[in-house]
């Protein structure tokens, strides 16, 4: 059976978990019943029995007989003793008498226990291996002293080696600490200090997105290792921070072995491969909201903010809204100016724009990064889209009204394929005194009201909501649908009722209402769909003179 199941059907040896455990006997000695399957090593004769008590060779037949005959007569035969490790129990007299009891059938018998004392619990279902990694949990507390300065701190795991990461980043973790205090820090205050300011809020985070459900038989501190590894990854890939929460969603759904994980894996793969990225439909209408507010810390919807830049003057008034958002929101600005070839990332052309964005984002009292990138524009903006908020991009080329044109225009790759807010700007400054949120009931444009009623609270800005009746889809009540939805989070807004070509209407109530903002839902056909017929999206790109924020 044990080879089949692969578990261990040897004893543990006794002096070999006292040395690993570095454990301590005590000098009281208790008689008192214990549980026979809590009996799990022997001190000298491990090697004579296999986990349960059964002997290894058939010999000392007499003795056998006589201690069956001893516990069967109606007698009581003496207490074995034993050594008490955790919840564990190691036999040092009395290894036949446990084999007998446990063939009879017996729960418990009477010892002589002795307390022994280690930093690392041990349970009766330990294998031979767990030794290791308790070993390796033992020598960490020793040398960092966490079981007596946070004694309910738990920072078992499950994988060896990873004790060791640990013990570097408190390494590292004291090294600032120095640095920061001007003088030497001990390894005990450093891993104290590293336990409460950086262990614990992700492990708050791990809690609070759940991820631990994705990885099944793992600890939080497994978690913690694998995290911190895939963050670093990560930063050093994208280069730029990435929040905690990002890392931990973004670890589950790459690596989780829950079977919806793995199938939503390789669909993915197949649909990219087979998948051109001009028809791409994108992620469903809300994903982003579940996945990336869920577990944001604060009250900011926009922390991270991504505009792109190629050097030409519009793409500095997107940098300007950026910045302008951003300092509403305390965020920081991520921009990304995406080359065709690697040697085009050296040029003077490249430096000049990162001492250009630097000098901006000061000037502006905004934290920001610009990052080069090689590759296609509109792949690379909607893949580093999701590590963000809000995505800014000039609107310089609008999506032309011929099919074929728009088969071929970035902007609509990205507005099909972006997985968060997209904000086009015109070149004009950025300023926001009211905004516009045309509504018509569709999913993505219950995204947009979210994020309207959002900038009515947090900015304070009055708002307009506009329906255009349309046969077949939009009736005088899908206005009240927004009206109620506003009404129940205590905002109020102007409501506006008409009919008409959609974009006609949205266009002429913003300039009526004089609307810095234009807040409208993203395509609402298949991509196929929208190019050949068009969509009252791209009209609005087209016509608008306010910026135009589009929701999915």
């Amino acid at each position: 059976m044990a080879g089949l199941t692969g578990r261990s059907a040897s004893l543990l040896a006794y002096e070999d978990v006292r040395e690993k455990l570095k454990a301590t006997r005590s000098r009281d000695r208790r008689l008192k019943e214990i549980p026979l399957d809590a009996i799990v090593g022997s001190v000298g004769r491990y090697y004579d029995f296999t986990r349960s008590f059964l002997p290894r060779q058939d010999s000392d037949e007499k003795r056998w007989a006589g201690v069956r005959d001893a516990m069967t007569g109606g007698g009581q035969t003496p207490p074995i003793e034993v050594f008490q490790v955790g919840q564990a129990y190691f036999v040092l007299d009395g290894n036949h008498r446990v084999s007998v009891a446990r063939q009879l059938g017996r729960t418990h018998i009477r010892a002589y226990v002795t307390a022994v004392h280690t930093k690392v619990p041990l349970s009766p279902h330990d294998e031979p291996d767990d030794l290791i990694l308790k070993a390796e949990y033992t020598e960490f507390l020793e040398n960092t002293h966490l079981d007596g300065l946070r004694p309910d701190a738990d920072l078992t795991v499950t994988v060896p080696g990873q004790y060791r990461v640990l013990e570097e980043q408190i390494e590292v973790h004291r090294h600032l600490i120095s640095l920061e205090r001007e003088g030497p820090v001990t390894l005990e205050a450093a891993a104290a200090h590293w336990y409460d300011d950086v262990y614990t809020p992700v492990i708050k985070v791990i809690r609070t997105t759940g991820i631990l459900r994705d990885f099944w038989g793992r600890t939080e501190t497994d978690l913690y290792v694998w995290l911190s590894e895939h963050r670093t990854s990560l930063e050093e890939e994208l280069g730029w921070t990435v929040e905690p929460e990002a890392a931990a969603i973004d670890l589950a759904a790459r690596y989780s072995p829950k079977p919806e994980r793995v199938a939503a894996r390789v669909g993915k793969r197949l649909l990219d491969v087979v998948t051109p990225d001009e028809i791409e439909a994108g992620p469903p209408p809300g994903q982003w909201r579940r996945e990336r507010l869920a577990a944001r810390r604060g009250d900011r919807m926009f922390a991270d903010i991504l505009v792109a830049i190629n050097g030409h003057r519009a793409s500095w008034s997107a940098l300007d809204h950026a910045l302008f958002v951003a300092r509403y929101e305390e965020a920081q600005v991520h921009g990304l100016h995406v080359v065709p070839s690697e040697a085009r990332l050296r040029d003077a052309k490249a430096q000049t724009l990162l001492a250009e964005f630097d000098r901006r984002c000061q000037a502006a009292g905004v934290t920001g990064e610009l990052t080069l990138e090689v590759g296609e524009v509109a792949r690379k903006i909607c893949d580093r889209a999701r590590w963000t908020d809000l995505v800014i991009l000039s609107l310089s080329y609008p999506p032309a009204p011929q099919p074929i044109a728009r088969l071929g225009s970035g902007l609509s790759t990205i507005i099909r394929r972006c997985p968060r807010p997209l904000l086009t700007v015109p070149r004009i400054g950025p300023h926001l005194r009211r905004a516009l949120l045309a509504y018509d009931g569709s999913s993505k444009s219950e995204e947009g009201l979210f994020i309207a009623t959002y900038l009515t609270v947090r900015w304070n800005i009055p708002l307009v909501v506009v329906t255009v009746i349309e046969m077949g889809r939009t009736t005088s009540d899908t206005l009240g649908r927004a009206q109620h939805y506003l009404e129940e989070r205590g905002q109020r807004a102007t409501f506006v009722k008409a009919r008409g070509t959609v974009e006609d209407v949205i266009v002429e109530t913003a300039e009526a209402h004089e609307c810095d903002l234009i807040i409208m839902g993203g395509y609402g056909f298949s991509p196929v769909m929208e190019i050949v017929l068009g969509s009252s999206v791209d009209a609005v790109l087209r016509t608008s003179r306010q910026p135009i924020l589009i929701c999915r």
